[in-house]
């Protein structure tokens, strides 16, 4: 007879060997406990490490604006949130900013903002061709959802890659978080960014309220069939300026398994162990790093905006970790080095580009 444990083992073996599962499975995985789940992050580690390498991508992150005409139910960004003092970076602060992190050995810039259209296409596209002539990096951008010729401006600029999360891969949940868009706009989106030659990360956010654990699998499954060539996962965490204010917060486990069972079925795309993880448990970062992670974002937002980037409670208290020299040795702690080269994805690239 076969037994639970057996077929726990029998879906690991196969999503280590296929690389393809069943929303089904994706759920059983996603319920392991104790030594299961143990067994779980070691077959994902195993993958990322046969596929990856042991080299950790940073990827330093200037988040230029928090201000944002969408109104997220999830987000301290949130439009109605009357409490943030709002900030907007010049745009010689922001190249300065990722001029400094380029010195100190960033080899990728990542330009966040929430959705602001005080910045006008053209001016990004001025400051990422000036980035690109200054300075040895790749530049990915995190702007929203703009219009196609915005992007190609952006694009044809020397932009590298745009990160656009879908959050969730249920139609009716999306509709309810983000009041106004739908899950088939933000699709096309993704879509045409890949078309304009953009590599395409994007991601989810584990433990929404309303979320099931076979909507979490078919985030999972959504990923892997949109190609991306990052993904980032993280917990949900409360905000006390939103309307979920009250509502639970992600389990962090539940994210790390998320993100094993993610390595298992796209051994090439990169995964962050993102900030988020850190703001839920003081470990969390390097837990994710055990659980299939290959990327790290420091914050290299200068202060005092930094703070004001409240898209989540908890960020103040992990700031500490941003610098280049701190993570070499933070790495090397877990048998693990900073990743020389820009990181450019794995899936579309030949193996010489990849590192």
């Amino acid at each position: 007879m076969v037994t639970l444990e057996d077929r726990f083992s029998a879906i690991l073996d196969r999503a280590e060997k296929t690389h393809s599962l069943s929303r089904e499975d994706i759920a059983t995985l996603l319920r392991a406990e104790g030594e299961q789940s143990q067994a779980l992050f070691q077959k994902a580690d195993d993958v990322r490490k046969r596929h990856l390498g042991n080299g950790v991508h940073l990827r330093a992150i200037i988040e230029f604006s928090n201000n944002c005409i969408k109104n997220c139910l999830y987000c301290g960004l949130r439009r109605d949130n009357r409490k943030l003092t709002r900030y907007r970076m010049t745009v010689d602060e922001i190249f300065s900013a990722a001029f400094n992190a380029s010195r100190e050995g960033f080899k990728t810039i990542v330009l966040q903002a929430g959705e602001d259209p005080y910045y006008k296409p053209e001016v990004i596209a001025d400051l990422v061709r000036r980035m690109k002539s200054c300075s040895d990096v790749a530049v990915t951008l995190s702007l929203g959802d703009l219009t196609k010729d915005a992007y190609q401006k952006m694009r044809l600029a020397g932009a590298d890659r745009y990160l656009l999360k879908f959050e969730t891969s249920e139609p009716l949940l999306f509709g309810r978080l983000r009041p106004g868009t739908n899950l088939t706009g933000r699709l096309k989106q993704l879509s045409l960014l890949k078309e304009l030659g953009y590599q395409v990360g994007s991601g989810n956010i584990t433990g929404l309220p309303g979320q099931s654990l076979e909507s979490v699998a078919e985030d999972i499954l959504l990923l892997r069939e949109l190609e991306v060539e990052m993904a980032g996962i993280g917990p949900f965490i409360p905000h006390q300026q939103t309307p979920l204010r009250n509502s639970l917060p992600g389990d962090l486990y539940l994210n790390l398994k998320v993100l094993a069972v993610t390595r298992l079925l796209l051994p090439l795309t990169h995964l962050p162990a993102t900030t988020a993880t850190a703001a839920v448990h003081p470990s969390g970062r390097r837990l994710a790093l055990k659980a299939g992670a290959n990327v790290v974002m420091p914050d290299l937002t200068p202060l005092p905006y930094r703070s004001y980037y409240d898209i989540y409670p908890g960020r103040a208290g992990i700031q500490v970790s941003n610098s280049y020299s701190w993570w070499n040795e933070e790495l090397e702690q877990i048998e693990r080095s900073i990743a020389g080269g820009y990181g450019h994805g794995a899936i579309h690239t030949s193996p010489d580009q990849q590192f």
